[in-house]
């Protein structure tokens, strides 16, 4: 695990909790969220009394997807959403009212598998002629176009649906895949000795925290006292891993356990932040979702897309966390 912390960030989060508590008056906030490996903080935020301590009273609101979760913040019916950081670009391509407050976990561990019986995948050079399943306009079509142009060989690429991808590897009408991190233990398991993967690098999921255009322009201190909440458990996590697991854990009601997160959390680089490294991949992204006719827009540069990165209430109970031009 890596870990990004400031040493004085926690004494700040207290002072912002403590003045915003009283003022927030246990205000409800609808947030877009739903059990998962990757965002430890907001399990211990819940499981500590975090939220409440900053005079919020959190309402976990579930959807199948972070894109779904993302569509019911700009529709409006919740004040924060978490998903990977694709549907962000997506909605500011779009010109979507919303704006990206903090950034929970980076996932190391892209990568693409294959069956022993077409291809060893010994390097990226190896994808060359093969059938890669995978789904298409999507954070991971968008890694394996990245490993394809970096290794300068092409492919054929298949689109599926995320849960038909690991059957039709099986059966041999693909050769290959890539598929969302949830698939990886089903698709080791159904391979069995066959199993091959490539970690190749180049692009590292996001896990993000977007908020409502609403919530941005007329609830600051609640945006505040949100992420005071988050930063307070986010220092908890640096200092207890195995604690912040058994919360996770906990949450997921057996569907991840702590031996299983502890393997996971080795590809999870850990810590909330605002920085450049996920500007950057925004500005990527869309040029390749322009470049591909998924969305009709101008190509965005830094300066297009810097806006929906709004930094100032995290900056407030964390300033060492934002890292931006």
């Amino acid at each position: 695990m890596n870990f990004r912390f400031a040493s004085f960030a926690g004494a700040l989060t207290l002072a912002v909790l403590s003045f915003t508590a009283s003022a927030m008056a246990g205000e409800t906030v609808n947030f877009a969220w739903s059990p998962n490996p990757q965002t430890p903080q907001v399990d211990v935020a819940i499981a500590k009394g975090y939220f409440k301590d900053a005079g919020i009273d959190v309402n976990i609101v579930s959807f199948p997807s972070g894109r779904e979760g993302f569509e019911a913040l700009i529709g409006g019916q919740v004040d924060f959403a978490f998903m990977a950081e694709f549907p962000a670009v997506t909605g500011a391509l779009t010109g979507q009212k919303f704006g990206v407050v903090a950034d929970l976990a980076r996932y190391t561990g892209s990568r693409i598998i294959a069956s022993s019986k077409y291809s060893e995948l010994k390097s990226p050079a190896d994808l060359k002629g093969l059938k890669i399943g995978t789904t298409l306009g999507t954070n991971v079509d968008y890694y394996l176009s990245e490993v394809l142009k970096d290794a300068g060989v092409s492919a054929e690429v298949i689109n599926a649906s995320p849960v038909d991808l690991v059957p039709s590897l099986v059966k041999g009408d693909i050769q290959a895949a890539v598929f969302f991190p949830t698939f990886y233990g089903q698709a080791k398991k159904a391979l069995g000795d066959d199993y091959r993967e490539l970690r190749a690098p180049g692009y590292q999921v996001h896990y993000i925290v977007a908020a409502s255009q609403n919530a941005i322009d007329s609830k600051p201190e609640m945006v505040k006292a949100f992420l005071g909440a988050l930063a307070k458990a986010d220092a908890d996590v640096k200092a207890d891993p195995k604690g912040a697991m058994e919360a996770v854990a906990a949450n997921m009601k057996g569907a991840m356990t702590v031996d299983g997160l502890q393997a996971m959390w080795k590809d999870v680089d850990l810590g909330m932040t605002l920085d450049n490294d996920l500007l950057s991949l925004l500005v990527s992204e869309g040029n390749w979702i322009v470049s591909k006719g998924v969305i009709k827009a101008k190509a965005p540069a830094p300066e297009t897309m810097r806006p929906y990165l709004v930094d100032a209430p995290l900056k407030a109970v964390s300033p060492a966390a934002v890292k931006l031009p």
